[in-house]
Parts: structure tokens; C-alpha cells; sequence
């Protein structure tokens, strides 16, 4: 018999939620303003379809560069009001300045007040509604996981580190083999005689098999997921569940038969896409380079002093197909840096300068590589270009990490936007993960996201 499942959403319908009544509660504060107020801006009687759609598209985007639709910002008070004055700021004094497509500029000051204020408050009103109705655990989803027991606690925290929503509440120990006792931390064993009680006990909605050994699905079990399925229960296999949950593919729960779980996107060959891409990186180099020799008279003064070095910097990297080119940069560390050798750049590394840590958070010092992506090397989206030293020293410990040498590496990519500076081997493939979603999922769509998290992360100073 189906049980009754708990309303739960999952974390693209949240944020089609949010976008969706973002937009709602806003045009329905406009509209109370205007049917019930001596407000004379925003009239829908005289409002233009493409001045409703401007302003649609504005929340819409400074909505993305400014985290509304980050679910854990959309979670916490104080960040939703910081994100949504930003947003709001930003959406008004941009449509305000845009009179061609909307309204005509007012001339009362405090007409620009009232709409300004009726944005924010329509926008308020339902942030706050969402996060003490909506971001509870009332509408939280209970999973069950099926895996080796010493692996539990790690599968736990990879996905409800990522979803708070998402509640593992008991897994069965698939591994019959093993006889070594695992302390448990996080998660409840469930016997497998007792599973189809506990599934509708609990209000189970999903199903997660995450065992590696086909031997651990006895006939018995086998025969129970069988009737839990039929009874309309969901089950999924983990590295889906996990690649869809944190945008990452799991390289370390996947054999060597790697390429089965891994169809490379059709963007990578779309000549089409490609040439797109291309264009839009031959301008966005252009601009970039007038930045940077906007840059260079006040950083080689500042260098003078604060650094007492060189200006520029240039380093071995691996391009495409494991082809070896020169980066250019800013410098940021001092002068014979790596007298000792070569290793990993930290978050407190006192080989960074004063002056390059701020060229660092601000990625300043990355705005000579434009020329490496004028001359092919690089493009503006793609996996960050590694050392050759660890290039080896990471492909020789790590399978699959020569897997990002398929596309050109970029100057910005989904690992950066996601992920902290890579201080070691261990997050080396952390970053991995998220290379290889990229290079999985490549699209304009994704491109477009990674190029507002990237003005996100120059905004919020947060470069390393």
C-alpha cells in the first residue's frame, strides 16, 4: 500500500519558488501602490509591456550576482536583507536610468522613494515569509541510504551539507562481508527485515543505493526494494542523487569504468557553440586588456614600493590536451618565492605581498591573461590551469585528473565560483568534481551562471 508522502521541494523547485514570487510579490506591491495611492511611475494602465519585462529581468539578474537565489543565503535573515537591499538597489537606479524601455524618469524625488521602497518590501515581505513557512524542516525529505557501513557517516554529510533539507535517517548495512564495528555519528542502522516497516513508519520518500558491491543486495533485500519501488516508493542510485544535490561528479565512488557515468556535453564539439563562445571571448579580451593597462601606471607605482619587484609574472601551466603554455600575471608573491621548491599557495601564505593580496581578492592580478586567451591558450570559462609539477603529482594519486586537459582551461570556471583556493591534494579533488561537471554539463546557460558568481565573488571580495 502507498504511503502518504510529506510535501517536500527539491532544490530547483525552491529556486524556481523564489524567482517565481520574488517577481509576484513585488508587481502586487506596485500594483497596491498604484490602485490605492497619488503614484504616478509605475501605472500598470500605461505601462508598457517591455517596461514590465525590464524590471522582470533586472530583479532577475542583479538577483543572481547579488545570492537571492543561494539557498543557503535565501535561509538566513541577516543575508537575505543584506542581498535584498543590494538587489533592489541596484534593479532601481539601473531602470530608473534605462527611461528608453522604462517609465519616464520622474521628476518628484519622492516618487523614486516610493517606488524604491515598495520593491523592497514587496520583496521582504516574502523573503521572510519563505524563511520562517517555507526553509523548515517540515518540509524536509527523509531518505534512506543503502551502503557499507564505514561509509555512512561521509554519504550522510556529502549530501546534507549541500541540502540541509534533504534528511538521511537510517541506512542498511550492505556490506555482509565485513566484520569490523564502525562507530556511527550521524545516522541510524536499519536491519533489512525491518525496512518496508521503517519506510512507512517514517515517511520515506527516496531510496538511496550507494553500496559499490552488487553482493551486498541480497535476494531478500532485493526483493524488498523491489516492493517498496512498486509500491510507488523512489529509488535512486547515489552518484545521480550526489551529482544533481552539490553540482559535482563523484569521482571517488566511481570504478574505472569512469566513461559509462560520464558522456562529455555536446557543447564541447558544437561548432556553433564554439564559435559563440569564441566571439564573446575576443570581446570580453578586448575590454579586459583596456582594463588592465588602465591598471598597469597605478600597480607599478604602488609595486615600487609595497613590492619591490617585478611587475609582471609568467609560470608554466597545462593547457588542452596537456599542452604546456606560459600564464601571465600581475605579481603577487615576493621574489624568489620558491627558493625551495614548488608547493601550494595558502590562504595566509607569507610569500603573498600586501599589495598582492588585494590584487588577489579583487582578481586584479589575473587580468593579464587576457593575452593567453587571445593567443589560444586559455579561454574565459573553463577548469583553472595547473602546474605541471602538480599535474603529476595530483594525476599519479588521483584518477581521472588529466580528464580537465579536454577543454581549455579558463580564467575563471565552475570550481572557482564554487569552490576556495585548492590548498592541497585533498581539495585538488574537491575542484575535480566540480571541473568535471562542468566539462559534463558545459552549455551557455551554465557559462552565463559562472559569469555572475564570478562579478559576485569580485563584489564581495572574496578572490584568493
Amino acid at each position: 500500500m502507498q504511503t502518504k508522502k510529506r510535501m517536500h521541494f527539491e532544490i530547483s523547485e525552491r529556486k524556481l519558488l523564489l524567482r517565481l514570487f520574488d517577481i509576484g510579490f513585488i508587481l502586487f506591491a506596485l500594483y497596491v501602490i498604484d490602485q490605492f495611492f497619488d503614484y504616478h511611475y509605475f501605472e500598470f494602465k500605461k505601462l508598457k509591456f517591455q517596461g514590465l519585462f525590464l524590471l522582470v529581468c533586472y530583479v532577475n539578474l542583479f538577483g543572481m550576482i547579488f545570492e537571492m537565489y543561494n539557498l543557503q543565503v535565501a535561509s538566513n535573515r541577516f543575508q537575505i536583507l543584506q542581498s535584498a537591499i543590494l538587489t533592489v538597489t541596484t534593479t532601481v537606479l539601473f531602470y530608473l536610468f534605462t527611461p528608453v524601455l522604462s517609465p519616464e524618469l520622474p521628476k518628484n524625488r519622492s516618487t523614486i522613494i516610493i517606488f524604491y521602497f515598495t520593491v523592497l518590501t514587496g520583496l521582504l515581505l516574502w523573503r521572510f515569509f519563505y524563511v520562517y513557512f517555507l526553509a523548515t524542516h517540515r518540509f524536509s525529505q527523509n531518505v534512506i541510504l543503502i551502503c557499507n557501513k564505514h561509509q555512512a557517516d561521509e554519504l550522510v554529510l556529502g549530501l546534507e551539507n549541500v541540502d540541509p533539507h534533504y534528511k538521511i535517517i537510517g541506512f542498511v548495512n550492505s556490506d555482509y562481508l565485513s566484520q569490523e564495528d564502525f562507530p556511527l555519528n550521524y545516522i541510524k542502522e536499519i536491519e533489512k527485515n525491518d525496512l518496508p516497516r521503517f519506510v512507512s513508519k517514517n515517511n520515506v520518500s527516496e531510496i538511496v543505493i550507494a553500496s559499490q558491491k552488487t553482493d551486498g543486495i541480497t535476494p531478500d533485500l532485493y526483493q524488498q526494494l523491489l516492493h517498496l519501488l512498486e509500491s510507488g516508493n523512489i529509488i535512486r542510485e547515489y552518484t545521480q542523487v550526489y551529482e544533481s544535490k552539490t553540482q559535482r561528479i563523484p569521482v571517488q565512488y566511481i570504478s574505472r569504468d569512469f566513461y559509462r557515468f560520464f558522456p562529455f556535453s555536446r557543447s564541447n564539439n558544437n561548432k556553433l557553440y564554439l564559435l559563440l563562445v569564441g566571439l564573446l571571448e575576443f570581446v570580453f579580451s578586448f575590454i579586459g586588456l583596456c582594463i588592465c593597462a588602465v591598471f598597469i601606471p597605478i600597480i607599478f607605482i604602488l609595486n615600487f614600493f609595497w613590492n619591490k619587484g617585478s611587475l609582471f609574472y609568467t609560470q608554466e601551466r597545462v593547457g588542452k590536451y596537456g599542452k604546456v603554455f606560459q600564464i601571465y600575471k600581475f605579481r603577487t608573491m615576493t621574489e624568489n618565492s620558491e627558493s625551495n621548491g614548488a608547493v601550494f599557495a595558502t590562504s595566509n601564505d607569507k610569500r603573498i605581498t600586501p599589495l598582492g593580496r588585494l590584487m588577489r581578492k579583487t582578481r586584479i592580478d589575473e587580468l593579464p591573461q587576457f593575452i593567453n586567451v587571445l593567443k589560444g591558450d586559455m579561454a574565459v570559462i573553463g577548469p583553472r590551469p595547473e602546474r605541471p609539477f602538480f599535474v603529476k603529482e595530483i594525476a599519479d594519486i588521483m584518477p581521472f585528473y588529466e580528464t580537465r586537459h579536454v577543454i581549455k582551461p579558463g580564467l575563471t570556471g565552475w570550481a572557482q565560483v564554487n569552490y576556495s583556493y585548492g590548498e592541497s591534494i585533498e581539495e585538488s579533488l574537491i575542484k575535480l568534481q566540480y571541473d568535471l561537471y562542468y566539462i559534463k554539463h558545459r552549455s551557455v546557460f551554465l557559462d552565463l551562471s559562472i559569469t555572475f558568481r564570478t562579478i559576485t565573488t569580485v563584489l564581495f571580495y572574496r578572490g584568493q
